[in-house]
């Protein structure tokens, strides 16, 4: 087992990556999100609304043998480098990684890169960094949002039209829409001249 373990998003780069950085790394994939909130509590959100909106993770069901084979990895590994995309979603999936791998005692690092070509994988191995928890507290964020527009709005759509799901993107766009056209309904038209002189 290497002393470095890189844990990437995709499958399908972990090899080419492993190749790239040579024997002393193990690359590993998380296959994207590994927890996600729980589904139980008040309303089934798996988020407190009567305390400041916390949040209860829990790991996806389908996800456990990954995350177990992850943590193995980690407890053999004395140096760790979470390489999950260079975005929103994969600055939480590295969040989040960190609270199922063993982490004591280990330096853990964030690396990104934009390609997947060896120039570019050894300069992000050269400058790991911190996992930017402004990026994380924003997807968090989306996420329990997310959960608490769409669980309620989506019973809500389904009781009413038989719609099977309300998105926050369809909600947020509707509104707009929505909005807009009560503004063009409540213009009252009145008449009126203008008039140009000079004097």
């Amino acid at each position: 087992m290497a002393d470095k373990l890189v844990i990437v998003e995709s499958p399908s780069k972990s090899k080419t990556i492993e190749q790239y950085l040579g024997r002393d790394y193990s690359v590993r994939s998380s296959k994207g999100h590994v927890r996600d909130l729980a589904i139980k509590g008040a309303g089934g959100l798996g988020v407190d609304v009567e305390h400041d909106f916390k949040p209860e993770y829990e790991v996806i069901p389908e996800k456990k043998a990954v995350v177990k084979e992850l943590y193995d990895a980690s407890r053999a590994a004395k140096e760790i480098y979470l390489a999950t995309d260079p975005d929103r979603e994969g600055e939480a999936i590295s969040w989040h990684l960190l609270s199922v791998i063993d982490t004591k005692n280990k330096l853990v690092k964030r690396v990104i890169f934009n390609e997947i070509t060896k120039t570019a994988i050894l300069e992000a191995f050269e400058h790991p960094i911190d996992i930017d928890e402004h990026l994380v507290s924003s997807q968090e964020t989306r996420r329990i949002v997310d959960r608490i527009m769409g669980f309620r709005l989506s019973k809500l759509l389904q009781s009413k039209i038989k719609s099977k799901s309300a998105g926050r993107v369809q909600s947020a766009a509707l509104k707009l829409i929505v909005d807009r056209e009560k503004l063009v309904e409540a213009v009252i038209q009145e008449e009126y001249y203008e008039l140009y002189a000079k004097f």
